[in-house]
């Protein structure tokens, strides 16, 4: 059993579009401090490596869940965790991000494709997190980089500070110019890099770009804004001080540039997260813990294994924790290392540790263990659904348990039967994230499931009033059935459901049997003549008979149905359709296109305004029919180039008519 280690642990979330160039600069990064002999040269058997040996990530070549690995650098430990870069898995983003130090967002600088780093600028800067942002792949960049760094200005409410700029020759990027130390890195293919003097080719844009550095740094400096009036030049310490305070207090964002295929500009770039990353009592006073009390403990993450059984992925946050330790109402299990091919378990943990847990069945992703309790990070809505049936029928009930723990695992995928429709409908972030899902119910759980698009919740509803006379009467030797009603039945105003009552006089039925003609009219409504439930119908009760002996609840409740089931096809009956309230949310660039979408799907366009706390993006509300919705997110994905996504709430029913509504019929009489 292996002991938890000494001195303080720094924990960094690496987070980011898909290919953006995350893992890369994790292989990097490793190599640079010796946790990894030799680079793998490719996201999926990197994906193995550090702890992403899943099928389903190796079948797509991408990582669908956080990848954990450690590393030593300069004799201080850390955890790097590998965040997945599609959008349809930023729920581990979020649920990683609040017990992290720090967060570095890798990004390929293209400024077309900044706006798709919206969302992790706006989930850091919502936590107050300190970040970094690392433009990799720059060895393939063909445009400018100050564009792509200005273009961050759009998307961070925090100013953003250049602190490299790129050497180049024949249109190639040779190496950089570090703008705080005032020398250039000249690239040298498998070996370090070579520190040279800054060419003059470069040395009036270094000169501008790093005076716009200490004019920034001086904004929250006045020593250093005196020094800058006077035409002194500050010293490199003074200059590398301020960058570490602001960085950690979250005053400025800095940018740096790498070529990690390359190993290019890694170790610098370890260097400065080094000396910027803020202490681990920084994350405790911005997670509002108090350094004193007894032992604390928040879950980023939630894994079933399948030996270890269901651990906890945890940031210690105050205290220490050992196996068998009872915390509020948990009892710990094993302590264990993770980021490994398999747990190892330690002795115990200390404050500012990532560890496992095992066997905390009360504790879900987002809890805190212990008291008190840190804010839960933010759960995303659903966008996607699909219909599930096990293959086998004899499953249903394992298979209700295994989808239990997948959301387990994973929070922003949900379950449940549709009480409209009845069926075991699967929601999630988009179609790959529930094809994973899926995935997993067969890799891990050995079930196979059938798959289809959800049901729309149509309804039937009549246009005109009738009045309507039905008689149910059955002889069979003994006591027979008798009940004779007369019902008026009415439209009423959309949103009104159903509505009963009867003006009976002279005794005509006796009143013991009124609660079951109106439970017979119930029944009746349940299926129309389109086929579908009946609403927003009102029916009163205006005359009957009824046998001494023969006449009974049952009769009169089988009279209620029957006569409804034979006036509502005389009532002009029409279908109605659910219709949502949406809410897309763009960059501005593609609001254009939203519109179109919106048109294309019989959706009726509200307006549109700035989406509020995000720069650059707007809303747009419409109204769609349900119908409509099952695919929308794939295509404002595609539209948008990932970044689009949406919120919807049911509004109203309106009338569906013509060929679409012959449509809905048909297939609905065909599936019964």
């Amino acid at each position: 059993m292996a002991s938890f280690g000494t001195g303080e642990v720094r924990v960094v979330a690496l987070v980011g579009p898909y290919q953006s160039g995350k893992t890369s600069l994790l292989e990097s990064i490793l190599v640079a401090c010796g946790s990894l002999a030799r680079k793998t040269g490719g996201s999926g058997a990197a994906g193995r490596l550090h702890g992403d040996s899943s099928p389903e990530a190796r079948d797509r070549s991408m990582g669908v869940e956080v990848n954990i690995a450690e590393a030593t650098y300069l004799g201080e430990r850390y955890v790097f965790l590998d965040c997945p870069g599609s959008i349809e898995f930023f729920q581990e983003t979020l649920g990683i991000l609040p017990g992290v130090d720090a967060a570095v967002i890798v990004a390929e600088p293209d400024p077309a494709r900044i706006h798709a780093l919206s969302p992790v600028f706006q989930a850091v800067q919502t936590l107050g997190l300190p970040h970094f942002v690392v433009f990799n792949k720059i060895d393939k960049a063909a445009g400018s980089i100050r564009a792509a760094s200005d273009a961050l200005t759009q998307v961070s409410a925090v100013p953003v500070l250049l602190r490299h700029i790129p050497l180049r020759e024949n249109g190639q990027i040779t190496g950089f110019v570090d703008l705080a130390a005032g020398r250039a890195h000249i690239y040298r293919p498998g070996q370090p890099s070579e520190v040279a003097e800054i060419p003059d080719t470069v040395r009036e844009r270094y000169l501008h770009d790093r005076t716009e550095l200490l004019e920034k740094l001086a904004d929250f400096d006045d020593s250093l804004m005196e020094e800058l009036l006077d035409n002194i030049e500050p010293s490199r310490d003074t200059v590398f001080r301020d960058l570490a305070l602001d960085v950690q207090q979250g005053k400025i964002v800095p940018v740096f540039l790498t070529a990690a295929a390359l190993d290019e500009g890694t170790r610098r770039f370890l260097k400065a997260l080094r000396h910027e990353l803020p202490a681990f009592a920084a994350t405790q006073a911005r997670l509002g813990v108090a350094p004193e009390g007894g032992p604390l403990a928040l879950a980023l993450k939630t894994f079933h294994t399948p030996h270890a059984g269901k651990i906890s992925a945890c940031r210690v946050l105050r205290g220490g924790l050992w196996e068998g330790d009872v915390v509020g109402s948990q009892k710990l299990g094993g302590v264990f290392r993770l980021g490994g091919t398999t747990p190892e378990k330690l002795a115990g943990a200390q404050a500012g540790d990532f560890v496992g847990i095992g066997k905390l069945e009360g504790l879900h992703t987002g809890d805190t263990l212990g008291e008190p309790a840190v804010p839960r990070p933010p759960l995303l809505a659903p966008v996607y659904s699909l219909a599930l049936a096990a293959a086998n029928r004899g499953d249903e009930v394992k298979l209700t348990a295994a989808l239990a723990r997948l959301a387990e695992e994973d929070p922003s995928l949900t379950f449940g039967h549709d009480p409209e429709t009845g069926e075991l409908v699967l929601r999630g972030q988009g179609e790959m994230h529930l094809n994973v899902a899926i995935d997993r119910l067969k890799s891990r759980y050995g079930l196979t499931v059938q798959t289809r698009r959800p049901q729309t919740p149509y309804r039937e509803t009549i246009r005109k009033g009738v009045r309507h006379h039905a008689r149910h009467k059955k002889q069979s030797g003994g006591h027979g059935q008798f009940a004779d009603v007369t019902v008026e039945v009415r439209p009423l105003p959309p949103g009104s459901g159903f509505q009963f009552s009867e003006t009976i006089t002279g005794g005509a039925i006796p009143r013991q049997y009124i609660p079951a003609v109106e439970e017979g009219a119930r029944e009746g409504l349940k299926r129309g003549p389109l086929g579908f439930p009946v609403v927003d119908v009102g029916v009163t009760l205006v005359d009957g008979k009824f046998h001494t002996v023969d006449s009974s609840d049952m009769a009169f409740q089988i009279a209620g149905r029957m006569a409804m089931q034979e006036v509502l096809p005389q009532c002009a009956p029409v279908l109605l359709e659910p219709v949502l309230l949406v809410r897309l949310h763009v960059p501005s660039l593609y609001t254009a296109k939203a519109n179109q979408v919106v048109s294309t799907r019989r959706g009726q366009i509200l307006g549109f305004d700035a989406r509020p706390g995000w720069p650059g993006w707007d809303t747009v509300e419409a109204h769609i029919p349900q119908s409509e919705m099952h695919d929308l997110i794939i295509e404002l994905r595609s539209l948008t180039e990932g970044a689009g996504t949406y919120e919807a709430e049911f509004h109203h029913r309106a009338e569906l008519v013509g060929r679409l509504a012959d449509a809905v019929v048909q297939q609905q009489a065909a599936a019964e």
